[in-house]
């Protein structure tokens, strides 16, 4: 009998064990758990001083867990070997590597990270602290960290700040005290210190807490921070059980509130100047592409080492200089597997300065020489077989001239502020524009006008028809064969296409009046992806006006300060002294109506800037808050009670 009765002692052990860890019930085993963990203690207790202890051990009343402890949890001041944070059955334990400096206020920042281990009940906000000297510091500021061009909240960018003012610290010293933001783009740094402080923000590519890379995301305030508090009252309205749309009581709660709580960082990346090829390839057999760094005034020159590069090419470089393609125009070359070639262009040395370089660079088709041909011969294959079982069946064989391609652009319903565009996917040899006609009808005949024919600078290989478009108005665009010739020798085929101009009546229109902005902003209208659709500078008189909208389509408005007056937003530069142009968003959404015109009055400043940007155009959207599910109301509501 006496090891059957151990053996019960031990299964009722065992039992009454996994109850008391599983605490979560369900229909019908009993209510939910919905209590979320409770702080029981603390090993060194809660802003205990004089802490050398480098173990913290801290302990809640039932079983818990973390959630994405590496994104949530934030130790300060930084360390330089992380420490270890894990739980333990109802402990949290975070054990520090580096030695604990003297006289300084630690802070562990768990923000939401823990829940209760069945139900995921969240403690909420949570921070524990101690401090290594005689006095715990217990101020904090707090802000936002928006991208600077867009206005988008940035998430898991570190903000510290630093207590010697220089500017150097930022590029040569860690972080006095640091944080990290939420998904809304929010932090707090805790554990501050009284004095004068500068914040920054960093997205720390080398994890060194500093900033030394162009291409690291940097924020800085032009204000030093000193941080104070006050007492405030904020109000807490409780609403009624039974009717959750009326308010049972509203409270008044004592609290103090710390300050600056609404510092606004907007980060951006310095334009890293560095001059350097970043990848040369062979995307096709016709066709070679380098790819630099950064814009250049001139455009890389080639030897041919194995072949002669004279008239080899016909180039095609951005505006930039830094996107370069070479068509090899001689066939022959273009079934070569490798082209052996030397590249000289100017890169920047350890200096900084520009010199030249040579590359030697070995172009390698994607596809051997041996495998095309018998891809060739393999389709030819095909060809002849499906030739011969149409003869078989007496169908007529035709034989099909190749013609250049050629993308037409010209929809039946042309819009009043478009034009024809024609794309074409080689270079072009040749273009007779005489044997381009377009023509307007008038009563039921078509009669020719004058029209333009030019290059889209702004896109590789495309054109433009352009002409004095009446609204309503019908259109013939009539296109001779061999109008245009490639350079590998094919010419395109004849084409005809028939539009109609857009009445006015189809359009809607805006009209901004502007307050607060630059005599110099560019204002931009947005679709919903957050992409520009049209953009114009402000006119003298601040106003500004958008004609020829697409009903039932959503529009959104940014602006920004134009300071240089070179068109475009430009970022910042830390070194300089430079915070990039600034930024604003119409926080309103048009959606627009055919014959309609809307006016409205703006003040870029009335709404803050981390509420201007809405949440429907955003790619970071914000994470809901954690809250504790009611599951025991729903399931009262299925018990019937």
């Amino acid at each position: 009998m006496k090891p059957l009765s151990k053996y019960i002692i031990t299964l009722i052990a065992i039992i009454g064990l996994y109850a008391c860890a599983s605490t979560g019930h369900g229909p019908d085993g009993g209510p939910y758990d919905e209590t979320p963990p409770k702080f029981i203690r603390a090993t060194p207790e809660p802003n205990a001083t004089n802490n050398q202890r480098k173990k913290v051990a801290i302990e809640f009343d039932e079983y818990i867990k973390l959630e994405k402890a590496s994104e949530k949890v934030i130790i300060s001041p930084p360390q330089k070997e992380m420490p270890e944070v894990k739980t333990s059955g109802h402990r949290v334990i975070v054990s520090f590597f580096d030695t604990l400096q003297a006289n300084t206020t630690y802070t562990i920042d768990f923000g939401d990270a823990i829940t209760d281990n069945n139900e995921g009940n969240p403690l909420g906000q949570f921070a524990y602290a101690f401090s290594t000297g005689n006095t715990i510091d217990t101020m904090q500021v707090s802000g936002t960290v928006l991208n600077a061009e867009n206005l988008e909240p940035i998430k898991g960018i570190q903000v510290g700040l630093h207590m010697n003012l220089n500017d150097s610290a930022f590029t040569s010293m860690a972080f006095d005290r640091i944080s990290r933001t939420d998904s809304k783009g929010q932090f707090t740094i805790r554990g501050i210190a009284p004095g004068k402080y500068r914040i920054f923000a960093l997205m720390d590519g080398n994890q060194n807490y500093m900033f030394d890379s162009k291409t690291e995301l940097i924020a800085y305030s032009d204000s030093i921070i000193i941080p104070s508090m006050e007492g405030a009252i904020r109000t807490d309205t409780l609403f009624n059980e039974q009717d959750t749309t009326q308010i049972d009581t509203i409270k008044k709660i004592n609290f103090t509130r710390f300050l600056p709580d609404n510092i606004m960082l907007r980060a951006f990346k310095e334009v890293n100047d560095f001059q350097y090829l970043i990848k040369s390839e062979r995307p096709k057999l016709n066709q070679i592409g380098l790819y630099f760094n950064a814009p250049a005034d001139t455009i890389p020159t080639i030897k041919g080492l194995d072949f002669d590069e004279k008239d080899a090419f016909v180039i095609e470089n951005n505006i930039r200089n830094d996107s370069i393609l070479y068509w090899v125009k001689d066939t022959t070359l273009c079934e070569r597997d490798t082209l052996t070639l030397q590249v000289n262009y100017l890169a920047t040395d350890t200096l900084g300065k520009l010199v030249e370089q040579t590359d030697t660079l070995r172009m390698i088709n994607k596809i051997p020489k041996v495998r095309r041909i018998a891809m060739k011969e393999e389709e030819e294959k095909k060809k002849e077989k499906e030739r011969k079982r149409r003869e078989r069946k007496g169908d007529t064989i035709k034989v099909e001239t190749v013609f250049l391609p050629v993308n037409i652009n010209a929809p039946s319903a042309l819009d009043l502020n478009r034009n024809i565009t024609l794309k074409f996917e080689e270079p072009l040899a040749n273009i007779d524009t005489a044997a381009i006609h377009m023509a307007t009808k008038i009563d039921t005949v078509w009669q020719d006008i004058p029209f333009i024919f030019r290059n889209d600078t702004a896109t590789y290989r495309q054109y433009e028809i352009l002409a004095d478009w009446k609204p309503g108005q019908e259109y013939q665009l009539k296109i001779d064969s061999m109008a245009f010739k490639g350079i590998y020798g094919l010419h395109s085929n004849k084409s005809e296409n028939t539009l109609k101009v857009k009445t006015l009546e189809e359009y809607g229109t805006l009209y901004l009046n502007i307050v607060g902005a630059e005599p110099n902003a560019i204002v931009q209208l947005l679709n919903n992806s957050d992409a520009v659709v049209r953009e114009q500078r402000i006119k003298p008189d601040n106003t500004c006006d958008f004609y020829f909208l697409q009903p039932s389509t959503k529009y959104y408005i940014r602006l920004f300060n134009d300071h240089n007056q070179n068109g475009k937003w430009d970022t910042g530069n830390y070194s300089q002294k430079i915070q990039p142009e600034e930024v604003f968003y119409f926080p309103k959404v048009w959606e627009m109506k055919a014959n309609f015109e809307f006016e409205e009055t703006w003040d870029v400043s009335a709404t803050p800037l981390d509420k201007q940007k809405l949440d429907e155009i955003k790619k970071q959207k914000p994470e809901e808050n954690k809250k504790i599910q009611n599951r025991n109301k729903e399931r009262a509501q299925k018990l019937g009670r």
